[in-house]
């Protein structure tokens, strides 16, 4: 399909670009046009159908009653039972064909946006929250259903019945249709006005929304915490004050349609009562027939009800068009692979890399590393060691492509790393975390996440190398234990084993270890000390220590203050140095 963000709008006068419903129509309506086609065949057939009822009425009172015609009679019945069936069939095929249209859109338009949100760089997840992306990806797409669905079809069908109603209304009476049109134009301009009042209202109610729903998350996701500190009282002021200004919003909504609604049933309320009055009138001067009044209620009913329908689907479809002007903001924003500049790719990869005068900054004038320069050979470990704030995580960001330096250069065997193409760089990446993420499910699933299709000879390998083995020979069912959502089941250093684990069989080049063995007892990082030792082997490390003591071997040692590296060396010259690191070093073996 055409995707969303094939929607253009003009940026640089509207800072929220809003999607017309003419760029709906290309984009989401125009690709399915023979299922809206039929859908529209369909919608005719019904609506034709449904007027044969008040047509033949005319004819019942005027004609067969009087007449006593039962030959005539059971032909009328026999043409409006058929009209009937016909109406029955083809509302059932319509809602039928265009809704599972509408749902299968709406799964095909959250693929999409889930697949663009994991696009974007690490910087847009450090500024937007987990739980507003995730209402973002699964809500505000809901109202396409109103695009494809019966909605969008409805409304047709509702201005056909309407158009061929008012035609019936002029041939009985053109004075009391005359009359009728007063209220509805009136109708219109208030609906009319509604509808753009309400428009903000729904795309505001999407904001409202996801932030509730990621506070919600954050809730759910750090209950230990909450539990720890007795701030259930506190977490449910905040999500109250979240739902009361969901509230605030869908009551301002629901003001304004029900003005619509209440202004509909007193305009033609007030029509009906002068229908009343000019067709008892007409009657009585014998100017109209009572099967023509009759008539002409049935009609004027055919023509008001999709009039006020067409209220309640205008009211579904600026919702619609709302949840797809944030859906078109995410389509819209720059995927990390969109940088034309990346064009380099690399088949294999020694591991050579090299920071060349880099600077970086989160924020605008605020740098927080400074002229960075140190190469790291291939099969080379590096160490970073440091106070914390110091740089140490962000040079880590920087080699693993999560960030991109201000100014200078990083390269991998010679190649610019900010010309080379992301995906062909982080196949040969491996990353090891501090606190390390696990998914719910088991070990044996978390540790093949990067290689879902390893032998089992490859798995057990990763396994003895991290002994992820060693806690797991007691578990009842193994690594096919379960571990709960971000493995809470687990300890830390049983989580960072299976981090390790991972890792290893991802069989990286370059693997970047932050902390990785922070979390652990005395034991384990025992053992983790020398499955690092199987991990890094042959691999270009950067790691980034907390216990200096784990770092004694390495290649390189850079000790990161302010965002400047303050000294370098390895741990027999920097100790000679008695240096800053001199100092760190002899302070934790004291303690």
């Amino acid at each position: 399909m055409e995707k969303l963000k094939n929607i253009k709008t003009n940026k640089s006068k509207k800072k929220k670009p809003k999607v017309t419903m003419l760029q709906a129509f290309k984009t989401i309506i125009w690709p399915r046009r023979k299922l809206v086609f039929i859908g529209l065949i369909l919608i005719v057939l019904s609506r034709l159908s449904s007027l044969v009822l008040p047509w033949k009425m005319k004819e019942l009172i005027d004609d067969v009653i009087p007449n006593s015609n039962y030959e005539q009679l059971y032909k009328l019945l026999f043409i409006v039972g058929i009209a009937i069936t016909i109406q029955s069939i083809t509302s059932f095929l319509l809602t039928r064909i265009l809704s599972v249209e509408a749902q299968f859109l709406i799964s095909e338009l959250r693929a999409q946006v889930q697949k663009k949100v994991l696009s974007l760089p690490i910087s847009f997840f450090d500024n937007t929250k987990s739980g507003a992306l995730v209402s973002r990806i699964m809500s505000d797409v809901e109202g396409v259903r109103n695009l494809i669905g019966t909605g969008l079809v409805q409304m047709v069908g509702g201005i056909l019945t309407a158009i061929l109603s008012l035609i019936m209304l002029i041939s009985i009476s053109p004075s009391m249709t005359l009359f009728v049109l007063v209220p509805v134009a009136i109708f219109g301009f208030i609906a009319l006005k509604a509808f753009g009042y309400i428009r903000p209202i729904f795309r505001k109610r999407g904001v409202i929304n996801a932030e509730v729903t990621g506070r919600l998350t954050e809730t759910l996701a750090g209950v230990r915490v909450i539990k720890a500190f007795n701030a259930e009282t506190q977490e449910n002021r905040v999500f109250e004050k979240g739902v009361e200004r969901l509230f605030q919003n869908v009551k301002k909504s629901l003001t304004a349609t029900a003005l619509m609604t209440s202004s509909s049933g007193f305009l033609l309320g007030m029509a009906t009562v002068g229908i009343m009055g000019i067709g008892g009138y007409q009657i009585m001067g014998n100017e109209l027939s009572m099967g023509d009044f009759i008539s002409f209620t049935l009609f004027l009913g055919f023509m008001v009800a999709p009039i006020v329908q067409m209220g309640n689907i205008g009211s579904q479809l600026t919702e619609a068009l709302a949840g797809l002007d944030r859906t078109e903001e995410l389509m819209n924003m720059t995927a990390e692979e969109e940088n034309e500049d990346r064009i380099i790719q690399l088949d294999t990869l020694k591991g050579n890399l090299v920071f060349e005068d880099v600077s970086f900054s989160y924020d605008e004038g605020k740098e927080v590393l400074h002229n960075i320069n140190f190469e790291a050979p291939s099969g080379s470990v590096i160490a970073l060691v440091g106070s914390s704030g110091s740089g140490k995580s962000t040079i880590a960001g920087l080699s693993a492509t999560f960030l991109n330096p201000k100014s200078g250069k990083i390269t991998i065997d010679n190649q610019d790393l900010s010309k080379v193409n992301l995906s062909s760089y982080r196949q040969h990446l491996g990353v090891v975390l501090q606190d390390e993420f696990l998914f719910e499910g088991t070990i044996k699933e978390n540790i093949m996440f990067p290689r879902p299709n390893a032998t089992e000879a490859q798995l057990l390998n990763a396994v003895d190398a991290a002994y992820v083995n060693e806690f797991t020979d007691r578990f009842e069912d193994g690594l096919d234990t379960l571990i709960g959502e971000r493995g809470v089941k687990l300890s830390g250093g049983q989580r960072q084993r299976i981090a390790i684990a991972r890792a290893i069989l991802a069989d990286p080049k370059i693997i970047i270890l932050d902390e990785a063995t922070s979390n652990l007892d005395t034991e384990s990082e025992g053992l983790i000390q020398k499955s690092l030792a199987e991990l890094v082997r042959d691999r270009t490390t950067i790691v980034i220590a907390h216990r200096l003591s784990t770092i004694k071997k390495a290649d390189q040692i850079l000790v990161i203050e302010d965002g400047r590296i303050a000294e370098q060396g390895n741990h027999d010259e920097l100790i000679e140095a008695q240096g800053r690191y001199y100092d760190l070093y002899t302070y934790q073996a004291k303690i």
